[in-house]
């Protein structure tokens, strides 16, 4: 018989293995989002079910089982952040086939854009220091509804921790993709421009792509927010730190 023991320390040696192979955390990476977009199908695609949250859970469960640190799994994931960039340029292909209605609405979207910015701004500085946040928590806090890379440039130029201001961000996207659609369609908000324009100021990336997999209109009107109040929100926060 096969001695239990022996078979362990082999499983072992596979792992040191592949942990050193630089393509096993891109793998993982995109197993667990091919997991949670399953899950996201096999739920009717109920917003509850959101993608790329079970995807953070599955990740952050085999880091903290395997003992693994972010910065070797970076190291092998890292193409994924990389693609960011090619992706968010390819939000301007839906925005130049509706060209004409956004040039029709481009008053009220602005508006909308310095409205839904500075609450995203305020709102959430002045409820966490109502609750005791240090300054350096509020900093980190301030530009969480821009996308990832411009709010972690603006925390760190402001005093705040950007890995933080990365979690946080995370954060705000996962919750306004849950909750978009029940909450609009509660407040009866029907235009698809509008339900799209508010998630993209809100939730940024994360939120974009959630409008993207509900209404073409509203993927392309989310995509344009989300460019617009990361540019707003780097004009705004800087201004805004010595209120802070």
């Amino acid at each position: 018989m096969s001695d239990p023991m022996q078979g362990a320390d082999h499983l072992d040696l596979l792992w040191v293995y592949l942990q050193q192979e630089p393509l096993l955390w891109l793998t993982a990476t995109l197993a667990a989002y091919a997991i949670g977009h399953a899950l996201h199908r096999a739920a009717g695609g109920s917003p509850l079910v959101n993608s790329v949250a079970v995807a953070i859970a599955l990740l952050v469960a085999v880091l903290v089982v395997s003992g693994t640190s972010y910065a070797t799994y970076f190291d092998g994931a890292q193409f994924v952040h990389f693609l960011l960039g090619p992706a968010t340029v390819l939000l301007a292909v839906p925005l130049y086939r509706n060209f004409s209605r956004v040039r029709r609405l481009l008053v009220p979207m602005l508006a909308a854009l310095l409205a839904g910015s500075v609450t995203a701004v305020v709102s959430a500085v002045a409820v966490a220091g109502a609750l005791g946040g240090s300054r350096e928590t509020l900093l980190s806090l301030a530009p969480k509804s821009a996308t990832t890379p411009i709010a972690m440039g603006i925390a760190e130029e402001i005093g705040g921790l950007a890995s933080l201001t990365a979690t946080l961000v995370i954060i705000t996207g996962i919750i306004g993709a849950m909750i978009v659609t029940p909450l609009l369609n509660l407040l009866r908000v029907t235009d698809w421009a509008a339900r799209g324009f508010a998630v993209g100021v809100a939730s940024h990336g994360i939120g974009a792509a959630r409008a993207f997999q509900v209404n073409q209109l509203a993927g392309t009107f989310a995509g344009i927010a989300m460019a617009l109040n990361a540019l707003l929100t780097a004009i705004l926060v800087p201004l805004l730190v010595g209120w802070i």
